[in-house]
């Protein structure tokens, strides 16, 4: 694992060579704290806090992860380079975390930059610290799931528009499944147990705790877990594709 850094840096570094990284992240910005004024009404909330701006994030994150992970693997597949990462003295388990810490890292770099609102939110009132570095902590994790499911799909294709749909499908659901009505459809076609242990899969049942400042260590090691047996499918993927 001594190999990791040197990924890591090259990797984070490729992010802001290019313009498409400057731009993701005004997107970011813009769509993040765009949805808390115009769609959460946060003025009209009267509460002095960032509730409303974590509420919105497993919807935005549907399309704004998937945009940062497909181009993961399925670059190196199409131009070929992944040819020669797999000649390179490092694991494939090296490589991969190397690469998903970097995007990883990029998107916290994004989340951080959305400080202003903290700055506004303290401004107007006397909010509770303890939830805001709850919120930030819950949808950088959350941030991590949906990446490492990026990094799965993007090392099955050469194709990254292939890699952003399957993520942002699979992601969906992953979504939904924590959502009253699709939980209500469980509990009428499967037992009460079996919905449920369908519905402890789903972000929003994780993430809707800790966005509130509830930090339990159930949560935090679902999101954890999550993240390693996903990377842990890429590396079996890119072992498949090595050997063929």
């Amino acid at each position: 694992m001594h190999h990791l850094y040197p990924i890591l840096k090259r990797e984070l570094m490729s992010y802001f060579r290019s313009p498409v990284a400057y731009i993701f992240i005004i997107i970011f910005l813009f769509s993040t704290t765009g949805t808390t004024w115009m769609l959460g009404s946060f003025y009209g909330s009267n509460e002095a806090g960032l509730e409303l701006f974590f509420f919105f994030h497993p919807w935005l994150y549907l399309f704004l992860i998937p945009a940062v992970g497909m181009r993961l693997w399925a670059e190196d597949r199409r131009s070929g380079v992944i040819e020669l990462l797999f000649t390179l003295p490092i694991t494939l388990l090296t490589a991969v975390i190397g690469k998903f810490l970097a995007a990883w890292i990029f998107v916290g770099i994004a989340l951080a930059l959305t400080f202003p609102m903290i700055i506004t939110v303290y401004f107007l009132g006397e909010p509770d610290g303890g939830v805001i570095v709850s919120g930030y902590l819950g949808s950088f994790l959350m941030a991590g799931a949906y990446l490492a499911i990026t990094c799965f799909t993007s090392s099955m294709t050469k194709n990254q528009v292939i890699s952003f749909i399957v993520s942002f499908l699979i992601c969906l659901i992953l979504v939904l499944l924590g959502w009253g009505y699709l939980s209500s459809l469980l509990v009428d076609i499967f037992p009460v147990w079996v919905a449920d242990a369908i519905a402890s899969f789903s972000f929003s049942t994780h993430f809707d705790g800790i966005r509130r400042g509830l930090i339990d260590s159930r949560d935090v090691i679902y999101f954890l877990s999550f993240i390693g047996f996903m990377l842990f499918t890429t590396v079996i993927v890119l072992e498949n594709r090595k050997a063929s």
